[in-house]
């Protein structure tokens, strides 16, 4: 494995998982630490980061479990805080925390559409809020959001908060990109298509009385082009990417990774 972040400080939400496996997170989390980065693990609960730190430790590395909760400001800036006390810097910041709520305007409650914003959308903008000054003291750094193809396209359900924050999401990166493109911070955005992970395995389940997600994973990946129904591990290399140095030269973009889901029209 490469050391592509030795010596390199590494933020990232989420990094937990609803449930055993790779979650998005999780994934990610480990595999930065893998490459050589000094990895800050946040998420709102801290049992949810045990199989995080344990599974970095099986590959030799160590992370740093922290509880935060993104959706509150003084949360995220005391996360900042006791990162830079611990390793004096931070040199990429991954937003990763969201969920999807299902219904249009008519279906879905206002306090669920706020929820929404709050979780996918506002967890973004603080986190940045509260990392970006340090990153742009140091005239350094690398900012990688996690979107979603729903805030491309229709995605086969009606989930116009979800689609609508991540859209939000893609925009806002682009918007913070240009802001700081002088400040020596880049700012992009992973757009996976539908993974295959505890959190969507446990919903796609609980959609369906008497389902269980063996059911339900052979009529979802016949929607989709190159079974892009896998592992979230799969997704990892366009986070790398992003956060590194061999990246240098991209931002205010995104790259999406879906199985070819996008191109299709049907």
């Amino acid at each position: 494995m490469s050391q592509r972040f030795k010596e390199k400080v590494a933020i990232v939400t989420g990094a937990g998982c609803v449930g055993p496996g790779w979650g998005n997170g999780r994934a990610i989390a480990v595999r930065l630490a893998e490459e050589g980065a000094m990895v800050f693990a946040c998420d709102r609960d801290l049992s949810r980061v045990e199989e995080t730190v344990e599974r970095a430790g099986a590959v030799g590395a160590a992370i740093v479990p922290h509880a935060c909760d993104v959706t509150s400001s003084a949360d995220l800036a005391a996360t900042v805080e006791a990162c830079l006390a611990r390793f004096g810097k931070i040199d990429v910041l991954v937003n990763n925390v969201g969920g999807s709520a299902a219904g249009g305007p008519v279906e879905l409650a206002e306090d669920a559409w706020n929820t929404q914003v709050d979780i996918n959308l506002k967890s973004v903008f603080l986190a940045c809020k509260h990392v970006l000054p340090h990153m742009v003291a140091r005239k350094a750094g690398a900012v990688v959001n996690l979107a979603s193809t729903s805030g491309l396209r229709w995605t086969g359900s009606a989930q116009v908060a979800y689609a609508a924050t991540k859209a939000g999401v893609i925009q806002m990166s682009r918007v913070i990109a240009v802001q700081h493109a002088p400040d020596g911070i880049r700012v992009n955005t992973v757009v996976p298509g539908q993974l295959h992970t505890p959190m969507v395995e446990a919903r796609l389940a609980g959609q369906r009385t008497g389902a269980t997600s063996m059911h339900c994973w052979p009529r979802a990946s016949a929607a989709f082009h190159l079974a892009s129904w896998v592992m979230a591990a799969t997704r990892l290399a366009a986070v790398a990417y992003l956060a590194s140095d061999e990246a240098r030269f991209v931002t205010g973009t995104e790259i999406v990774v879906d199985g070819g889901m996008i191109a299709r029209c049907d």
